[in-house]
């Protein structure tokens, strides 16, 4: 399993740059890195982002 930043606002950097990076979505992504989609989005809406569908990112 990938580790993965704990705080929400380099965790934000981090998976932009992954998606941006990859091309993926975040639940492409997230499965095939054995992450929780689910709690990455909770984790990031309690700082304020969130998961835009259309864009493939976090704002």
């Amino acid at each position: 399993m990938m580790q993965i930043p704990n705080d929400p606002f380099i965790l934000f950097s981090f998976i932009n740059t992954q998606l941006r990076d990859t091309g993926m979505t975040l639940r492409s992504f997230c499965a095939e890195n054995e992450l929780d989609a689910d709690a990455i989005s909770e984790k990031l809406k309690k700082a304020g982002f969130r998961y835009d569908d259309a864009k493939r990112c976090f704002r």
